[in-house]
């Protein structure tokens, strides 16, 4: 193994194992595989990239710490010559961390300064430029990011956000020096280091400027940031000779379908109402969850009942209806009752021999993957076919593959229930 990734959640874990997988024309990626957890056997011995996906996003410190730095050793053990850091394109962290701590705790461990901080995901909208993360053209503490419920986005500052969660220094590599090649930001980055600054805000507003970034970083032990800042290291890694290239394969995965939401966003709000135009689509009611009256049994029994119509389960609402179910019960207690109902219900459907699911949102798509492969005694998840920018299929098991679509929130387009299951059979 080559590169090895500790990502912060599940659907961030699938967005970068897409980026290595895919990488750039006309070498291509890398083999990748994605794990639900830390692994306890060796990886196999053709994998080139390792994306292990954690939930300490949200985690208290001390366990995002320590689940980390037991990924990190993981990773070293496999020889991996790069560590990536993945975390949301936005950021996601509260002025506490969890980003800056663990960042910081890797650094420690690898013994590096200089590392850099780039959340940039272009394609998606997500740029930096001095040092402030912008969300297409609007800034990201004004982007709804601010009302994010567990970790509100309100100050588009990279570099004052990360000042809060550690007492590190915070350097910056700012366009100018980007822009000018792989060269000005060598040099950036070691006049950062010798001022004994931990990390580097990088700018970047373009893909090619993350191709300069993964140029600079070919030797770098140690990179945070967004799967964007992936994009330019599997070219190093194969102009080298390092790796074989050719990244990710099509397979295609037909049979017994189902769609789980259980994202609030804008996005995936609209692609619910597209998708209730022409399939069945069943609410759920999570007071009722809460109280014990809506149970996996509710939502298998309508999936059961309309197989073969591309069924869509969602727990989603506005900002204020998602506020007034948290005032009443706890936001810690419904996300922790949620990702069991959609787990339980996705062991159930795979079990039964469900072949496709296609789930929404990072928390439940973390809860859902980690019962699939319970499930299925599958300990790991080959990246396939690009369903939209971020988000691949994901392959387990061999005899009766199944077929995964993991997806952020904010990610896909309007249409993309349906796209990601035609992709799975391979008509899209």
């Amino acid at each position: 193994m080559l590169i090895g990734v500790i990502a912060d959640d599940f659907t961030g874990a699938s967005d970068i194992a897409n980026t290595l997988a895919k990488g750039v024309p006309p070498e291509g990626g890398l083999r990748t595989v994605q794990y639900p957890a830390i692994p306890t056997d060796d990886a196999a011995s053709d994998t080139e990239a390792g994306v292990i996906s954690l939930k300490s996003r949200s985690a208290p410190v001390a366990e995002a710490l320590a689940d980390s730095l037991a990924a990190l050793e993981w990773l070293l053990a496999q020889g991996c010559k790069q560590i990536i850091f993945k975390y949301c394109s936005t950021f996601d962290s509260t002025p506490e961390g969890n980003i800056g701590p663990v960042a910081k705790a890797l650094a420690d461990r690898m013994e590096v300064t200089g590392v850099v901080v780039c959340p940039a995901f272009p394609t998606a909208g997500r740029t930096i430029y001095q040092g402030h993360l912008f969300v297409f053209d609007t800034l990201l503490s004004e982007s709804g990011m601010q009302h994010h419920p567990l970790t509100p986005m309100t100050d588009p500052d990279i570099r004052r956000w990360l000042g809060l969660q550690t007492s590190a220094g915070v350097g910056h590599v700012p366009l100018d020096d980007v822009t000018r090649g792989a060269d000005a930001i060598s040099a950036k980055l070691t006049e950062i280091s010798a001022n004994d600054q931990t990390f580097a805000v990088a700018d970047a507003v373009s893909d090619a400027d993350l191709l300069t970034l993964g140029e600079a970083l070919s030797n770098a032990p140690l990179i945070t940031g967004g799967s964007g800042i992936a994009l330019g290291l599997p070219r190093n890694l194969i102009c080298s000779g390092q790796a074989a290239g050719g990244g990710a394969s099509a397979q295609v995965i037909s049979g017994p379908e189902a769609l789980l939401a259980g994202s609030c966003s804008g996005a995936t709000r609209g692609q619910i109402e597209e998708h209730a135009k022409s399939h069945p689509v069943l609410p759920i009611d999570v007071p009722g969850v809460m109280a014990g009256t809506v149970t996996a049994d509710d939502i298998t029994t309508f999936i059961y009942g309309n197989q073969g119509e591309a069924p869509l389960a969602y727990s989603s609402g506005t900002p204020e209806e998602v506020a007034a179910i948290q005032d009443r019960f706890g936001p810690e207690a419904v996300s922790a009752r949620l990702d069991k109902l959609f787990a339980d219900v996705a062991a159930r459907l795979v079990t039964n021999g469900y072949r496709r699911l296609v789930v929404a949102g990072g928390e439940t798509s973390g809860a859902v993957a980690l019962a699939v492969t319970r499930a299925l005694n599958a300990p790991a998840m080959h990246v396939t076919r690009e369903i939209d920018p971020g988000v691949p299929v994901l392959a387990l098991g061999y005899e009766q593959p199944v077929a995964l679509a993991l997806k952020s929130g904010n990610f896909g387009a309007r249409d993309f229930f349906s796209k990601a299951l035609k992709v799975m059979m391979g008509t899209a």
